[in-house]
């Protein structure tokens, strides 16, 4: 692609919907956060997922201030992050739609509730919590990690996309 082919802007308020699409051409992988609450399990779909460090193990990913479920994580302690199978469409979906769709699952060791198969699940402490802009940044140390078997559920350009693994 030519520099020419590309469309330049500054982003502001007006724009907004161009630097969504401008976000959305990072392909990412597609997760499920978990934490328990007085309500029982909360979960939320994020595809703000990121390693951080190695040593010690740091984990990333980034709720929205005004998402309702968004207190609940800022208080817990621990949470978990499932990255999801492309076979778990239909999960990552009616999480994002409903707050309460992932009730009567096992939990960890520190009580937050998990799913039984993903691709990788991190169990996690709160190492940090960053406001950032209409954004928090949530850093977890890893506590524990798993790795499952299968194709990676993935989003790009703000819909559900496919990585073929060779």
């Amino acid at each position: 692609m030519q520099m020419s082919d590309q469309r330049s802007f500054v982003p502001d308020p007006d724009n907004g919907r161009l630097l969504r699409d401008a976000f959305g051409r990072f392909a990412t992988g597609v997760t499920v956060v978990t934490a328990a609450s007085d309500d029982g399990c909360v979960a939320i779909t994020a595809n703000s997922f990121s390693s951080v460090s190695m040593e010690p193990p740091l984990v990333l990913w980034s709720p929205a201030l005004a998402s309702a479920r968004y207190p609940a994580f800022a208080r817990a302690e621990h949470f978990a992050i499932h990255v999801l199978a492309a076979d778990q469409a239909s999960l990552a979906w009616e999480v994002a739609r409903n707050r309460d769709a992932l009730q009567g699952l096992s939990a960890n060791a520190e009580g937050v509730p998990v799913l039984d198969r993903c691709l990788a699940r991190f169990d996690c402490s709160r190492f940090a919590l960053h406001e950032a802009g209409d954004h928090a940044i949530v850093i977890g140390r890893v506590l524990r990690a798993s790795i499952g078997e299968g194709e990676p559920l993935a989003f790009f350009g703000g819909r559900q996309a496919s990585i073929r693994v060779n």
